[in-house]
């Protein structure tokens, strides 16, 4: 299971307001309906804000034994995106895409991989989380292509 993937910021918690449980539901309804995922799982007890996808791992090489895409939205309309790979080596690739205060970059930011580092880079993203859904899935997309280019 993942940890619980908070913001990177003790700010977070304090200035994003509630996590909002109806966009939760609205984008694991979205994300039930992708041929991407084997598994959705809403507000799971290992990380109780959030939506969890688990990737059909048809789509990776057998090198990785684990993708998952974890989301959280906030009331506010900050976010916290994180995906991941797990190595079946135990290495593992992640990312993170963000809006949210934070002491690091300005309030939207990008995380990049191999293993989401902070600070990040500066990004601007829609205000609509189906907007923010849709790019984000592009980008991953676009890298699980990249292993059969």
């Amino acid at each position: 299971m993942p940890e619980d993937q908070a913001g990177d910021d003790d700010t977070v918690a304090e200035n994003v307001g509630g996590v909002d449980t109806e966009v939760l539901e609205q984008i694991g309804q979205r994300l039930r309906h992708s041929h991407r995922f084997t598994e959705i799982v809403f507000q799971p007890e290992y990380a109780p804000s959030s939506v969890v996808a688990e990737y059909d791992l048809g789509y990776f090489p057998a090198a990785i034994g684990r993708a998952y895409l974890q989301i959280r939205w906030y009331e506010t309309n900050d976010f916290n995106v994180h995906y991941s790979e797990q190595y079946t080596d135990g290495d593992q690739w992640e990312c993170r895409w963000d809006r949210h205060p934070n002491s690091h970059n300005t309030r939207s930011h990008f995380h990049p991989p191999p293993n989401a580092t902070t600070p990040g880079t500066d990004a601007d993203y829609a205000r609509d989380w189906r907007d923010v859904l849709s790019r984000i899935l592009e980008d991953l997309d676009d890298r699980i292509k990249a292993f059969w280019a």
